[in-house]
């Protein structure tokens, strides 16, 4: 019998930047021109941020004479599909973007799963940058470097963990983001402070008329403390071994509440009524007392977001989520705020 080693050890390093300030976009071509990811760019959008934002970049790329071509996807979850990375692919590389060109991922949080799969998978994986445009995709998809679409059991189930190069946050984008995405991305902003900082809970509790005003140094604060706490969690649990399962505090429910919606429901306000079922859930075991999920629902029902549905999911539809483990899913259970615990829960 012939036997032969295969010995892969690697020491990579994953580190990137990411800046916050209003107005960064204008100062991309800058950084790109430093960070030399591509000959030529794919900038990956949607139809509704193609309209507001690509044209602009491009124009201010070629400005810097940096090549680049614009790629549209059909706004919304129902576009996080397997076809769509086809089609995209495709076009790429119709329009002769090769293995040593990037992509950048220019718009809210479908756009940048699916920019970035593009990415790690096109010949192989090329490198990528995000550039968030709604408050949801700059304290959550753009940063950890998760990327992926959805199958028609469950969301997220085909993906990767790629690693962006660089993660461009201009608060100026937000400016004309309806009301309602704005409450979307604050409900992840909330999640963060049950989880794991109750400093960040309180001052949303302080300023939330502001932020729902979106005055531009309270949305920066707590982009920056949301970000500042999911990093910290990526960089000691990339993988989503264990740790990093915590920041899918109500996501199981909320999940599958977007699923039985036909996606209709915003991933926030899904985020949100997940969350109350989890704290429901922990008030029952004795983990949480009433008082702190009360106040948890309090300040999302003061954010103008959902607490209830019409019909909530059981637990035989959790077992189209990604977290599971055989007959068994991870719940993510509040303890108080600013902290929670990662419990298996049985779903058949």
């Amino acid at each position: 019998m012939a036997k032969v080693a295969t010995k892969l050890k690697k020491r990579i390093n994953d580190s990137y930047r990411i800046i916050i300030e209003k107005n960064i976009s204008r100062q991309i071509p800058q950084y790109l021109e430093e960070l030399e990811l591509g000959k030529k760019y794919a900038i990956i959008t949607d139809t509704i941020v193609e309209k507001l934002f690509a044209k602009k970049l491009q124009n201010a790329l070629k400005r810097k004479k940096i090549k680049s071509e614009i790629f549209v996807i059909k706004k919304g979850e129902t576009s996080k599909t397997l076809k769509t990375v086809e089609e995209v692919a495709i076009k790429m590389i119709e329009k002769g973007i090769d293995r040593h060109d990037a992509v950048i991922a220019l718009g809210g949080g479908v756009v940048g799963d699916i920019a970035g799969f593009v990415a790690a998978i096109y010949m192989r994986g090329i490198p990528y940058i995000q550039v968030p445009t709604t408050l949801l995709a700059m304290v959550d998809s753009a940063v950890g470097g998760k990327t992926g679409v959805d199958l028609p059991v469950g969301k997220n189930l085909i993906g990767t963990i790629t690693q962006p190069k660089a993660v461009f946050i201009d608060i100026a984008y937000l400016k004309g983001l309806p009301d309602k995405q704005v409450k979307s991305g604050l409900s992840e902003i909330i999640k963060y402070g049950v989880i794991k900082s109750k400093r960040l809970f309180k001052y949303i509790e302080k300023n939330l008329d502001d932020i729902l005003k979106k005055d531009e140094e309270a949305l920066k604060h707590i982009i920056k403390e949301s970000i500042r706490i999911k990093t910290k969690i990526v960089e000691k649990d990339e993988q989503e071994g264990n740790l990093r399962m915590i920041l899918n505090y109500g996501h199981t429910y909320g999940h599958a509440l977007e699923k039985l919606s036909g996606y209709k429901l915003l991933h926030g306000f899904a985020i949100s009524v997940g969350m109350v079922i989890m704290n429901k859930i922990a008030v029952e075991r004795g983990l949480l007392k009433q008082k702190h999920s009360d106040r948890i629902t309090e300040l999302l029902k003061r954010a103008g977001l959902p607490t209830t549905a019409l019909k909530t999911p059981t637990k035989k539809q959790l077992l189209g989520d990604k977290k599971k483990q055989g007959d068994y899913i991870n719940f993510v259970l509040p303890v108080k705020i600013g902290k929670a615990v990662i419990q298996p829960e049985k779903c058949l």
